[in-house]
């Protein structure tokens, strides 16, 4: 969710809160002076009795008349300063933007249109004065999230300690079938040829090599004649030496080789279970990118690009020929107009929609996307588990999220004691 929706994302009457001339009085002044902006008295009741009905309404207490115009004043003046910070950093909200947004606001509050532009009337708001006010929301809180963003800074080792504490949470029921090959020193052998031995048996394996021919080849260990297979367990079951270099990889990792007192070790996570996965598709495409000029249209681009096509189907030149020799995108055209396995959101929508859809060994019609025009073969696809990136991405969010709210805080202080504030009341002057 988008974090300025935590602001919208109440009932309507909150809304109101700091809109301007929201009741008309016949007689109106300035309560605050806040920078180079006012807020005027008529802000300041408008929040009072808005607070007042809902409180009424949701049953709630409020204190003294006068600590609540406190806090209401307070808050009005840390809204007008979020909202000067969006004006200084140039911060527009469109009509296109604004409109989906309210939207949102009706829809989250099972309300059709009519129906919210009429709870917008009852709190005694014209319509146009409340869109206003939802721009200013927008506008306050990207500003507030761009800003303060630039003060978070979190290290990968942060995500990583986060990311396994997490895996902990769940290894209870997770267990694992994994499959171990065991090097063992000899007497007189010097262990820097049994590591570089290890180290080999590795690279072949993450080559492809088969993990049960390699264990019924070289492991001195236990399961050796099994293939090296120890079968399923849970992290508690098996030896303290294997469990403390499983950390939730994924489904089909090779880890090691790492050491022990009687050797070096292999593993293989052959398959998981009890832990919930998270599989993405890759693509491997290929493209060749054509790009508009002012001697070439759009209708000489495609043309170009048809005749790329008849040129491959007729077997007179391949698509990695073409590629190298007339793709605009220089750094595939190096590569045959390859662009390695990539997940589909990664390019652009139209893009994205060529890939996700062409049948392998298929070339695609010509289609343009923001870059020129392009045709597109889809190589190949393939599952790929992403349990891990999955659970470093959640350790992220959530370290982010305490980062920013920690961070949020302190930057309204900030912004709160370095703007000048003058509170108008009976001709007494606070600051």
């Amino acid at each position: 969710m988008k974090l300025w929706k935590h602001t919208l994302l109440t009932l309507i009457g909150l809304l109101t809160i700091g809109t301007a001339q929201a009741q008309p009085v016949e007689m109106d002044r300035v309560a605050v002076v806040v920078n180079d902006g006012v807020i005027l008295q008529s802000d300041v009741d408008a929040a009072m009795l808005t607070v007042q009905a809902n409180a009424k309404q949701n049953g709630r207490s409020l204190p003294a008349q006068d600590v609540l115009r406190e806090q209401v004043v307070e808050k009005l003046i840390i809204d007008t300063l979020q909202q000067q910070e969006a004006d200084r950093i140039g911060v527009r909200i469109d009509d296109e933007r604004l409109n989906q947004a309210i939207n949102d606001i009706a829809r989250d509050n099972k309300q059709t249109p009519e129906q919210l532009r009429a709870a917008v009337a009852e709190q005694g708001l014209t319509y146009a004065e409340f869109r206003e006010q939802i721009r200013k929301e927008m506008s306050a809180s990207e500003a507030r999230n761009a800003l303060v963003r630039r003060r978070i800074n979190i290290l990968p080792a942060e995500v990583d300690t986060l990311a396994e504490i997490l895996a902990q949470e769940t290894n209870a029921t997770v267990q694992y079938k994994i499959s171990h090959i065991q090097l063992r020193f000899n007497d007189g052998q010097d262990k820097a040829d049994v590591e570089a031995q290890a180290k080999k048996l590795v690279q072949e394996l993450n080559d492809g090599a088969d993990f049960s021919k390699m264990a019924s080849t070289y492991s001195k260990g236990p399961k050796a004649l099994e293939g090296g297979d120890w079968g399923w367990m849970r992290k508690e079951e098996m030896p303290t030496i294997f469990a403390d270099q499983i950390k939730m990889q994924n489904k089909g990792t090779i880890i090691g080789p790492f050491r022990s007192g009687v050797g070096f070790h292999i593993l293989k996570i052959d398959d998981v279970k009890g832990l919930e996965t998270v599989a993405v598709t890759e693509v491997n495409a290929r493209h060749i990118l054509i790009k508009p000029t002012i001697i070439l249209s759009d209708e000489g681009a495609q043309k170009q690009l048809n005749d790329f096509i008849r040129r491959i189907n007729n077997g007179e030149a391949t698509f990695a020929e073409l590629a190298r020799q007339y793709s605009q995108d220089p750094g595939s055209a190096a590569q045959n107009g390859e662009l390695g396995y990539q997940t589909p959101d990664l390019y652009v929508p139209e893009f994205k929609h060529q890939v996700e859809t062409l049948p392998v060994g298929q070339i695609s019609k010509p289609f343009k996307t923001v870059h020129g025009w392009h045709i597109v073969e889809v190589m190949d696809r393939r599952e790929v588990d992403r349990t891990d990136s999955a659970l470093k991405n959640k350790a992220y969010r959530i370290l982010f999220n305490r980062k920013f709210n920690e961070e949020a805080s302190a930057w309204l202080q900030e912004l709160r004691a370095g703007a000048f504030v003058e509170v108008l009341k009976d001709n007494e002057d606070d600051n």
